[in-house]
């Protein structure tokens, strides 16, 4: 009989011999033996705390601001430079911190903190926000970020691993408190309507320039226009798996994600301008971005470590 622990992995419990009659014969077993046969499995089987776990370090709002600030060059503002965004600041930050303390512990970074830092950084009102940074905070959604490259991957094959994060997205559970939420993005070609699960999780890794959110889970999306929004009413949201991306001399962002939904697999590569504006494909007469979506269309033969995510 196997069971599962959470974190990935699976216990093998042996099945009694002789059916129904070696049940019927471990009822009989003595007392203290079935004492501890129960307490063996309440041990294996209840969630134990991590003797090496150590609560993750509290990243300042001035921390975050500076991290923010470096990235120039695009719209921060616009929802299809979010992701580009996110992984510059969460990679700049976890390489400072990887230099004063490279055995962690993980960062945390606060939503209050995080909102705050962005409307400094954008010269932003709260009321102004753009509506992907205002519901995160709303919801109260933080980050938890642990850079230590031995927690994340297990084995990588044939790349330079440049920089390798476990990163946990999520708001506290409450009850009767919502279990997603959802914003449509008008700037895309098609249009995306984007839904974020209370918890989510991805790797997030550098392969010598080109960034990768892998292993996603509670992220899902559906275009709402065009013929793939006609193909994605009917089969509903996919889950999005996989996103890539590589930066041009020019400042495109030249992306590859991949969303599942039961058998249908689909996976694109767009075009995001550096105002957030977002076409289907390559823009024409650019062979040296051929190059960039040859690249997003390799594969990857990395193992990463288990996720835990009990505590969320």
């Amino acid at each position: 009989m196997a069971a599962h622990d959470g974190s990935g992995a699976e216990l093998l419990i042996p099945e009694p011999r002789g059916g129904s009659a070696a049940v019927s014969r471990t009822t009989r077993t003595s007392s203290p033996v079935k004492g501890a046969v129960l307490i063996f499995l309440l041990v294996t089987l209840v969630p134990q705390a991590r003797p090496d776990a150590e609560p993750p370090r509290v990243v300042s709002r001035e921390e975050m601001l500076e991290a923010m600030t470096a990235s120039q060059g695009y719209d921060p503002t616009a929802t299809t430079n979010g992701a580009r965004f996110q992984a510059e600041v969460l990679r700049r930050l976890a390489l400072g911190e990887s230099e004063r303390r490279p055995d962690g512990p993980p960062l945390f970074l606060g939503h209050s903190n995080w909102f705050s830092a962005f409307l400094d950084r954008t010269g932003l009102t709260a009321e102004k926000a753009p509506t992907f940074i205002r519901l995160a905070y709303e919801h109260g959604q933080d980050i938890e970020m642990d850079y230590r490259r031995e927690r994340v991957i297990e084995s990588a094959e044939g790349v330079r691993l440049d920089f390798a994060a476990n990163v946990i997205v999520w708001w506290p559970e409450k009850p009767g408190g919502p279990k997603s939420y959802s914003y449509e993005d008008l700037l895309s070609t098609p249009h995306l309507k984007v839904t974020n699960r209370r918890v989510i999780t991805y790797r997030l890794l550098d392969l010598e320039g080109m960034v990768v959110y892998g292993q996603i889970e509670g992220l899902r999306g559906r275009p709402t226009s065009g013929l793939l929004g006609f193909l994605f009413k009917i089969i509903g949201e996919g889950r999005v798996v996989e996103s890539r991306m590589l930066i041009s001399s020019d400042g495109l962002q030249i992306s590859r994600a991949r969303a599942e939904k039961g058998p249908f697999n689909v996976t694109q590569t767009v075009t995001v301008y550096p105002d957030g504006h977002m076409e289907k494909d390559l823009p024409p007469n650019r062979p040296d971005l051929v190059l960039f979506e040859n690249r997003l269309k390799l594969p990857l033969k990395i193992r990463f470590r288990p996720l835990d995510t009990r505590s969320r």
